[in-house]
């Protein structure tokens, strides 16, 4: 055969390839958003820095604007930057932007069950029931008050173990919101020091750690080529699997248990609806939507809010001043002699400041979880079709320099008024927004206000190094941003 026929051919093949990929990846679907031009095959993903990658995407909204579309290999991606943008879409139009966008890595730990990763019927059933469970159970009410309280007194005694010495204090506060999660999900309180605990931390941390790793951006934008090189996700996959078959041991001990007139827990709510159910075929109530739910709950409910803490003790240390005036409220509503309780909260409009100024400025989740759209929707000039990934940058929103002047400075006054009062803001989106906003941001707020209060009617808080030397800088922006090592003195008051 003649080299130049093979030769051409070869081109011919390799065009057509280009343009069904390009097809796949948008053209010719809809009416989409402008963006850098993407690469053959790898699409926009030199364009974007791996390591920070809400930086990278706030930089490219400057030149193509607040709707924009990127390509990672052959998946298309709609980015919304700004306040108005995400509200539109999450909110207004909160329907259509609902659906969870394809995730490779939890596709193939949750294949599609639980909370985070379900769509369509699955999803909003398990929900509502998740929701409605976790209302019945207290959420809001004086019994999870409670159990936070009880945590957050054993933490203390955990802190005075310290005796005022320089420490880490990651572990620590790992544990107290776990050990709330924990009491909703299995009716049980780990001891700090029980392997059975320490092994489920072990592997949260892990996860997180390689969720918010580069690397897992490369995975997601060439899940079958990358699927089956040597990496971190196989990691995430064995650690995966062995949490859920720790859950699966507790329910089955729940399965021997199960009292249908006194539920004790999360687990044993699931089961009763089970049971409820077993006679349709195409119940969502089943044993591996239990699995999966239950480890949606423990990770979100532990990781997110002892980030949150841990990083907010690192501010507190950076800016004294702002301690000092938290002290003073302290002393002045609660005093020493009971412990701090929700009803606090309003005769406390400094200390509420600070804790949504810490969730503000640390940003946690900055590109949320994708979304995606459920059907073929006209947004703005555009048209986006069915399945298109959708990121809501949170960033642009909890950093926006018109509601926030400012907004790169740790700065409570951010959520005050001129009189001091505590200023509500639409812009507080820290638990994202719209109909997949976070199902514990209830029980997350409250564990917040309780943790710093308790921590701070107990103890002074004292760095090993000045705090002009103190660097926020988080040394991880991916899934989540992580904050940097350091250690502290938890000085009894």
């Amino acid at each position: 055969m003649d080299p130049s026929f093979v030769i051409a051919l070869g081109l011919l093949l390799c065009i057509s390839c280009l343009l069904i990929l390009s097809w796949k990846m948008g053209f010719g679907r809809g009416k989409l958003p402008p963006g850098p031009v993407p690469l053959p095959i790898i699409g926009n993903i030199l364009q974007v820095d791996l390591k920070n990658v809400p930086e990278s995407l706030c930089k490219l909204a400057k030149e193509y604007g607040p709707v924009f579309t990127l390509q990672f290999g052959v998946e298309c991606i709609v980015v919304l930057h700004g306040y108005k943008e995400v509200k539109e879409a999450l909110i207004d139009h909160g329907d259509k932007f609902a659906d969870r966008a394809h995730m490779p890595i939890l596709k193939v730990t949750s294949s599609g069950f639980g909370l985070i990763v379900s769509n369509g019927e699955r999803w909003k059933q398990t929900r509502r029931f998740s929701l409605m469970t976790l209302r019945n159970f207290g959420m809001g009410k004086r019994s999870i008050e409670e159990r936070v309280q009880e945590v957050a007194k054993y933490l203390v005694e955990e802190l005075k173990k310290t005796k005022g010495l320089p420490c880490d204090p990651t572990f620590i506060l790992e544990c107290a919101p776990c050990n709330v999660i924990c009491s909703v999900i299995f009716q049980k309180h780990f001891e700090y020091k029980d392997q059975k605990f320490l092994y489920l931390m072990k592997l949260l941390n892990e996860n997180i750690k390689i969720a918010s790793s580069p690397w897992m951006q490369v995975y997601s934008s060439f899940p079958s080529l990358v699927h089956y090189l040597p990496g971190s996700h196989h990691k995430i996959v064995k650690n995966v699997r062995l949490q859920h078959e720790f859950i699966l041991e507790e329910v089955k001990d729940h399965q021997r248990t199960l009292d249908p007139h006194s539920p004790l827990d999360f687990i044993d709510c699931f089961l009763m609806k089970m049971e409820q159910e077993k006679q349709q075929p195409q119940s969502e109530f089943t044993i591996e939507n239990l699995v999966c739910t239950v480890a949606d709950l423990f990770a979100a409910g532990t990781e997110t809010t002892s980030t949150t803490l841990r990083y907010g003790l690192l501010l507190l240390l950076k800016h004294p001043e702002i301690t000092g005036k938290i002290h003073e409220e302290i002393n002045h509503v609660i005093g020493r002699d009971r412990s701090p309780c929700m009803k606090d909260r309003n005769k406390m409009p400094y200390t509420n400041a600070v804790v949504h100024e810490i969730q503000r400025y640390i940003d946690l989740v900055p590109t949320n979880l994708p979304h995606s759209v459920s059907e073929d929707v006209r947004f703005r000039q555009y048209l986006i079709p069915k399945g298109t990934t959708i990121i809501p940058v949170l960033s642009s929103v909890l950093y926006d320099d018109e509601e926030f002047p400012n907004p790169d400075q740790f700065d409570p006054g951010h959520f005050l008024d001129e009189s001091g009062n505590f200023n509500k803001s639409d812009y507080f989106m820290p638990f994202s927004a719209g109909k997949r906003i976070c199902a514990g941001e209830g029980l997350a707020r409250m564990e917040l206000f309780l943790f710093f209060t308790t921590i701070l009617q107990n103890f002074t808080l004292k760095s090993p190094i000045d705090p002009k030397d103190i660097d926020t800088t988080p040394v991880a922006s991916g899934f989540i941003r992580v904050p940097p090592s350091y250690e502290l003195c938890f000085l009894p008051s």
